[in-house]
């Protein structure tokens, strides 16, 4: 018995033990005759709650646009020769692009073409903006890939292929929404894609700019259930669409746009955003939401020009909010070989597909490699007490061994891997966007629940 297994007792007498409790307050609870008395027990020896925050950025943010050429470059190679190996990083400044890559593969691109034409799409195309895709100053930086590494990867027979480098990677999945994400992220996502399709609908709040973060605070019941949106954050770039003579007289205008911005956001963003969500999820809004938009009380200037860029700072945005743990390598830039891409992928497969299969309300799937070692030499679950299988974290861990095969180059063939899928990634979160075809190509494979029967008959349900 592993140490994890040991756990299992202790686990179950902690939930044992919070039923307990819980069934004997109800009990108590209900012994009051008076409405009052039975509220105040409740919130006093009942009612125990935590706040969970979690934000997103726009694919416009400068960390995002790093992201975009990278995984723009990395496409690109992909398209020539699916079995590049490339890691490309860059910074995004002042009207500056600096892009550094290492890469072995037949292709060749123009990374510095690449560059402009991601800013132009991304629309960053007036000179105003102090960063736009025709005047900016694009260095570029390229080296071989180690042969060091590559021997390792490049392997006689392909199953054999090792993973570049140790490391852990981790998956999750919950049920607290649709699309089996933790429920503070998803909304904060959702609110920044209906703000840029606001802006892109060209019909309200027509002083939008594209930069924008956001940042979602859901209370939840000490059983780990949501039961209340408390705060939104929203800080969008804007047009200086109000203009005043004087200092003073600004000051007063500012506020003034701020008004307008903060009633748009409350009344034409949150309603879109809410209208999308289920009965459930919609019932969590209420009259006692905060709301904070453009807290500092002006957010005009934005972009690169404003705050620096760089490939991988937003790996939290990228994957669960911090709601559980990630591995603090990125993903942007990295073709498939790099395990803590591929890896990661291949993780949150198996918790979301565990999920769905009814093995647990939540599950944290950990995997970790050994440099030049194809198998992983350690794969863990945790289900939170929230198991609903007569099996142990632990014997659950060695059935998913079973179902799922964890060598590098079995994710890259399961998840198909190896097209140039990554650029529709690197905005919004790599982990909960629906699966789809674009251009004959499947993105968002991670996503699929394609072994939820799998696993329910190897779990015999």
């Amino acid at each position: 018995m592993d140490g994890f297994d040991r756990l299992q007792p202790r686990k179950k007498i902690a939930k044992d033990n919070y039923n307990l409790r819980w069934s004997l307050a109800s009990q108590i609870q209900n012994t009051f005759e008076s409405p009052l008395l039975q509220n105040v027990f409740y919130f006093l020896f009942k009612k125990m709650t935590y706040l969970f925050t979690s934000e997103s950025v726009s694919a416009w943010h400068p960390d995002k646009v790093a992201d975009q050429i990278s995984d723009a470059i990395l496409d690109a190679y992909l398209a020539q020769d699916p079995n590049s190996k490339v890691a490309c990083e860059t910074l995004v400044t002042t009207n500056k692009v600096v892009i550094a890559w290492e890469v072995k593969s037949k292709g060749t691109v123009n990374a510095e073409q690449i560059a402009r034409d991601v800013i132009r799409r991304i629309g960053y195309t007036k000179k105003e903006y102090w960063f736009d895709a025709d005047s900016c100053d694009v260095e570029v930086f390229l080296h071989e890939q180690s042969p060091d590494i590559n021997r390792g990867v490049d392997r006689e027979n392909i199953e054999d292929q090792w993973a570049w480098d140790q490391g852990m990677m981790f998956g999750y999945a919950c049920n607290e929404t649709e699309n089996y994400m933790p429920l503070p992220l998803d909304l904060a996502h959702k609110i920044l894609i209906e703000l840029n399709e606001i802006r892109k609908e060209w019909k309200d709040m027509l002083y939008l700019r594209p930069d924008a973060k956001s940042q979602v605070t859901v209370e939840y019941s000490d059983e780990w259930k949501p039961i209340h949106i408390n705060t939104i954050v929203v800080s969008t770039q804007h047009d200086e669409f109000l203009t005043s003579e004087n200092w003073e007289s600004q000051l007063e205008t500012d506020k003034k746009m701020l008004n307008q911005i903060y009633n748009d956001v409350k009344n034409i963003v949150l309603p879109r955003v809410k209208a999308k969500l289920s009965d459930n999820l919609q019932k969590l809004f209420d009259d006692n939401l905060i709301l904070y938009v453009n807290p500092t009380g002006k957010f005009v200037i934005g972009w690169p020009n404003w705050d620096t860029g760089l490939t991988w700072r937003k790996i939290i945005v990228d994957t669960y909010g911090w709601k559980w743990a990630h591995w603090g390598w990125a993903f942007s830039g990295k073709d498939p070989s790099k395990v803590d891409r591929s890896a990661a992928y291949a993780a949150r497969h198996i918790a979301k597909n565990l999920v769905a299969a009814g093995i647990s309300d939540e599950i944290l799937v950990q995997v970790a490699y050994a440099i030049w070692v194809a198998k992983p030499v350690s794969l863990y679950i945790n289900t939170y007490w929230k198991s609903k299988v007569d099996f142990s974290d632990s014997e659950i861990a060695k059935k998913v061994e079973n179902i799922f095969d964890m060598r590098p180059n079995a994710i890259e063939n399961r998840l198909k891997l190896r097209n140039p899928i990554y650029f529709q990634t690197a905005s919004y979160g790599h982990m909960w966007q629906e699966p789809r075809n674009e251009s004959g190509l499947e993105l968002f494979t991670r996503e699929k629940l394609d072994y939820v029967d799998k696993i329910r008959k190897k779990f015999s349900l």
